[in-house]
């Protein structure tokens, strides 16, 4: 027989009562389980900007640069030979 310590006493509760506690149990493991997924979908999501955002940085830099270029090209005086 297991021994309590002072002011410890075995819990009793009616079997609906603990039928209604293990379906709870389970509906919270369930909603976990969709949060941790929603949450990895999220950050897939964000990820997935991320990379277009930098892409698009990228491109800009490339226009930057081509911009700067022809600039150059239009506004320097001519060498002459």
């Amino acid at each position: 027989m297991k021994s309590y310590k002072t002011g410890e006493a075995p819990v009793f509760i009616k079997i609906e009562d603990y039928k209604d506690i293990l379906d709870i149990l389970e509906l919270i493991k369930d909603r976990l389980s969709e949060a941790k997924r929603t949450l990895a979908d999220i950050n897939e999501i964000k990820n997935d900007e991320d990379a277009e955002l930098e892409m698009w940085g990228s491109t800009l830099n490339e226009i930057e640069k081509k911009v700067e270029s022809i600039d150059r090209t239009l506004f320097e005086p001519e060498s002459t030979y």
